[in-house]
């Protein structure tokens, strides 16, 4: 029987090791993972900061214990701190009382996930300077809002952990102000697209300060944060959020001597193993192949990462499993303003080497004539000539956002738009046009790339 190790305890990790519980054969499987929960869905921490979860606890899929009742050997606080790759070993160090110990591998996994980008500022480690990327995280934040009942909130970053969060404490009712370096919010999203999330924004009564560095913070005699310093002068501040996205964490595998790709992330290759024979990789800390550009990509999404996890779990006890890529598509919202994207964006498209058409459309998400309609942008991207597709964004009112899916599986088989564009898609008054957003969009672009 093999033993296989996994460092990591969250989406990808805990997707391998029940895969590979239940493979085709046994194997022995432990699993370190340096913090206290395992299974728990980040993507939901701002949420509970914003009071739609009211359980933090909630967001644990499965608990340790639940996964040691299936067969596994879970550690929560063991860190492992070093990787001997000729001696198949790993190293542990326990985080209540700084032991260490090594752990014997036939298979190694590693699942270390990424962390929040905390850049050198000045007094960046004063009290009410949060991250929220664990669930400990979001616990402290709603502490704060409770203790402190602070009025003015800044945000730090206006991409998809940014803006999540604003919609979270304007809920709680905080006064916000965003402060991002670019130009626009969403920086995934061509600029044309992410002057409208500013504009809904602006909408819920955020200010936004676009354009703007920061450069440290300010903070009281009580040590606890007062503003945020900028380039254009100091912003007041009772509590703030960093949202400045998040780095793979690729030390453990660097220091190793397991190469990393060209994104920065571990490379590995459609099983998910890195270059070190039964060394794999799955989730936030590693690359994977993007379907559109043909070019590795480091995309930090959980659904990425729990793919990726079934693909070594099988990889690991007998079955062969390859991950077939990723082409992007995500899913957000701020207030009720939703958000959908896949593939590139005209700036990556032409990155790409394509020759790339945009066509924009503005129309509803239902019947004119059927009350509540929300207005929808629809924005396609195409290659001149063959038609392709090769990425979408969608910015609108409810209802908008899932509208992305069928872009994104028309974008994953490499049709054209003007193959989309005759697709027979679900009509009714209440939820659709006679012709929908997205069909109209397929059309007008497809016209433009002949």
């Amino acid at each position: 029987m093999s033993k296989v190790v996994v460092v990591g305890g969250d989406a990808a990790g805990m997707s391998a090791a029940a895969v590979a519980n239940r493979g085709a054969q046994p194997v022995e499987l432990v699993v370190f993972e340096r913090g206290e929960y395992t299974s728990f869905a980040a993507c939901g921490l701002p949420y509970f900061v914003g009071g739609q979860v009211p359980d933090a606890a909630r967001l644990v899929a499965r608990s340790p214990e639940k996964h040691r009742a299936n067969g596994i050997d879970v550690r929560t606080g063991h860190e492992v701190v070093g990787i001997d790759t000729a001696a198949r070993t790993v190293r542990v160090r326990s985080t209540a009382d700084r032991r260490e110990f090594t752990e014997p591998f036939d298979h190694l996994v590693i699942a270390t996930g990424a962390s929040p980008i905390r850049p050198p500022f000045a007094n960046i480690d004063a009290k009410g300077v949060h991250v929220i990327h664990t669930i400990p995280n979001a616990v402290a934040i709603d502490a704060a809002i409770r203790s402190r009942q602070p009025r003015r909130a800044v945000v730090v970053g206006a991409g998809y952990i940014g803006i999540e969060v604003v919609e979270a404490l304007v809920s709680r009712g905080l006064e916000v102000t965003v402060v991002e370096k670019l130009d626009v919010p969403m920086a995934t999203l061509d600029p044309d697209m992410g002057e409208r999330v500013g504009a809904a924004m602006r909408a819920m009564g955020v200010e936004l300060k676009l354009g703007v560095g920061v450069e440290g913070f300010e903070m009281g005699a009580d040590g606890w944060v007062r503003a945020v310093a900028t380039s254009s002068g100091a912003v007041a501040a009772d509590l703030v959020v960093l949202g400045l996205g998040v780095r793979p964490n690729v030390v453990l595998a660097k220091d190793a001597g397991i190469a990393l790709g060209p994104t920065g992330a571990i490379a590995t290759d459609a099983r998910m193993a890195t270059q070190v024979e039964g060394i794999w990789a799955a989730g936030d800390c590693a690359e994977s192949f993007h379907r559109v550009s043909e070019r590795p990509a480091w995309i930090a999404l959980g659904t990425h990462a729990n793919k990726q996890g079934r693909v070594v779990g099988s990889n690991v006890s007998g079955t062969h499993a390859r991950f077939p890529g990723v082409i992007g598509t995500a899913v957000t919202r701020v207030g009720s303003t939703e958000i959908g994207l896949t593939g590139l964006n005209e700036r990556a498209a032409r990155a790409a080497g394509f020759d790339a058409v945009a066509q924009s459309i503005e129309g509803e998400t239902r019947a004119h004539y059927y009350p509540d309609a929300a207005k929808i942008a629809v924005k396609l991207v195409v290659e001149r000539g063959s038609g392709r597709l090769l990425g979408a964004q969608i910015v609108g009112g409810p209802e908008s956002a899932k509208r992305i899916d069928a872009l994104a599986v028309a974008v994953w088989n490499e049709m054209t738009a003007d193959e989309f564009s005759q697709l027979d898609l679900g009509y009714a008054p209440p939820l659709s046009p006679v012709w929908d957003p997205t069909l109209i969009a397929a059309r007008l672009t497809a016209e433009r790339a002949r």
